[in-house]
């Protein structure tokens, strides 16, 4: 018989998808500030991104440790 998915172990995952969509989401944005000539918006931009790439990493090795 299958497990259920725990509503902490759902939340882990919405998490991870959500921190995944934001990380897509500052890709495109630097993008935009390349064609602007930003620098500033875009080293922003990075920042966000790899927090977000380093949560998704936490969160997937967090939900392994638990399924």
């Amino acid at each position: 018989m299958a497990e259920k998915l725990k509503d902490k172990d759902y939340d882990l995952i919405s998490v991870i998808y959500n921190a995944s969509q934001a990380a897509d989401t500052c890709n495109q944005y630097m993008r935009d500030a390349d064609q602007e000539g930003d620098r500033d918006a875009r080293q922003y931009f990075n920042e966000v991104l790899e927090t977000n790439v380093n949560l998704v990493q936490k969160g997937k090795d967090l939900l392994k440790s638990r399924l």
